[in-house]
């Protein structure tokens, strides 16, 4: 086997399986290689120019090393194909590279240029290089909604390079799987609205107003499932960037969703037409970002145990595209936890703990707690949440829980109680015909200390319109 800078990693294992431990050694990085499902997708798309990158490693260097590792090995040397083109750009220096293209396509500077110069100078971009270029964009001061505002442009300018990479391959049942099971679905409906756009006639408002509604619900639930489970996750790993990009476009996109139904329940099919190309190449375009960014970066970043924590809470959301293909992982996750019967000592009273997560999960409100330092320790997991949680959330930065366009308000109300300026704040909004109440409360301890805020949400829609009275004598009638 010839090895240059351009061999496939996944190419040289099977040739060379010892090399996986040889590899480990030369530097902590290439440890990934064991993680077998990074081995199925990573692994098969990067090359050794690619690794040096990453490593900071002289590429050269790196294929003398391997070559005397698999004659030590085998007895006999490979033959080598050196490089003598300008010395490799290490992970710093292609990130440094990727936000100067980007700084200045912000700046106006010409798309094609941009290309040309990545093509020339940056061969095997990666997933997780993206998602950390626009992390450091945010961190240096670049407002989240104008790296936004940027993604479109860099996905374009990257796009040839993303293009090359073939698609992840996971299991049936895997989260990634089941994300890309819906995306087949969503660009269907996409596709599908561009196609009744084109129409006329009531006919066409008709077919819009049930693609529409089954469009909104359809991706909701799959942006719902990135935002609490997936999103989460990364954070953990300090991956906050594409995140808070991604759910600001999510953002976008479900206002004009709205914006095309409320054109249709007006009857403007000339507004219908117009919107529904820009809102179809938008759903696609997020598509697209997934396949080739998100989903990529996730199985490089999360661990082979966290894989089945997000499949766990996103089975408790719920799906409404696809629904998982398999269980998975194959021997099966279920952990079954015993009650306690020991009693807990409350201020009024004593519970077992089977019986206050009873309570819990019966008030007719939906409730979290978020602590001092501002982390989410607890929601009520009541049968009808009005707003979805599920367990990734716990640990979470409440900040890290609302989209950007509201973090703004979230600081300030958590600023004020932590000041003691105010104890309460409310709210109450429509949310699909109902009257939904919003009110947090300030936490604080015997002695005033701020000790965290509580949440309650409840829909009071039938309870606004109770009239006169009704005793308790009338139960039963």
């Amino acid at each position: 086997m010839k090895l240059s800078l351009d061999t496939k990693i996944h190419e040289l294992l099977i040739n060379y399986p010892f090399l996986e431990d040889f590899l480990a050694s030369l530097h902590p990085k290439f440890s990934l290689l064991r993680n077998r499902m990074a081995r199925a997708t990573i692994g098969r798309v990067a090359t050794l120019r690619a690794a040096a990158g990453i490593a900071d490693l002289n590429g050269n260097k790196l294929l003398a090393d391997i070559a005397a590792e698999i004659q030590r090995k085998t007895g006999k040397a490979p033959e080598l194909e050196l490089s003598d083109e300008k010395p490799v750009l290490n992970r710093a220096e292609r990130k440094e590279l990727l936000k100067t293209i980007i700084r200045d396509l912000h700046a106006g500077g010409d798309l094609e240029k941009a290309r040309a110069l990545f093509a020339e100078a940056v061969a095997d971009v990666e997933a997780s290089e993206i998602a950390a270029m626009e992390e450091e964009l945010i961190r240096e001061g670049l407002p989240v909604a104008e790296v936004q505002k940027l993604c479109d442009v860099h996905v374009g300018a990257f796009r040839k390079a993303l293009d090359e990479h073939p698609e992840v391959d996971v299991p049936a049942g895997h989260p990634v799987h089941t994300y890309r099971q819906d995306n087949k679905i969503i660009s269907q409906l996409a596709e599908e609205l561009g196609s009744v756009a084109r129409k006329g006639g009531q006919e066409a408002l008709h077919e819009a107003r049930q693609l529409l509604t089954k469009l909104s619900a359809g991706l909701e639930n799959h942006y719902q499932r990135k935002e609490n489970q997936l999103f989460p996750l990364l954070e953990r790993h300090g991956v906050t960037g594409p995140s808070q990009v991604m759910w600001g476009v999510h953002d976008q996109i479900r206002k004009a969703l709205k914006d095309a139904q409320k054109l249709v329940e007006q009857g403007d099919l000339e507004g219908f037409r117009q919107l529904a190309p820009s809102l179809a190449r938008d759903i696609v375009e997020m598509i697209y970002k997934e396949e080739k960014i998100l989903f990529p970066m996730a199985l490089q970043t999360l661990s082979e145990k966290e894989w089945p924590e997000v499949r766990r809470g996103e089975d408790e959301l719920g799906y409404l595209l696809s629904k998982p293909a398999a269980v998975w992982p194959a021997e099966g996750e279920a952990k079954t936890k015993a009650a306690s019967s020991d009693l807990l000592q409350l201020k009024t009273g004593e519970l077992t703990l089977e019986q206050l997560n009873l309570m819990l999960t019966h008030l007719p409100v939906d409730i979290s707690f978020v602590d001092e330092n501002d982390t989410v320790r607890f929601y009520s997991d009541s049968p009808e949440r009005i707003f979805p949680r599920s367990p990734a959330v716990i640990g979470r930065k409440v900040q890290k829980c609302h989209p950007p366009k509201s973090l703004d308000k979230v600081q300030q109300i958590l600023d004020s109680f932590r000041s003691g300026r105010a104890n309460v704040a409310e709210f109450w909004i429509q949310l699909q015909g109902r009257f939904i109440h919003i009110r947090y409360f300030a936490l604080r301890d015997a002695a005033g200390k701020y000790r965290g805020c509580l949440e309650v949400s409840q829909d009071v829609t039938a309870i606004r319109k109770l009239e006169g009275e009704r005793r308790i004598a009338a139960f039963g009638d």
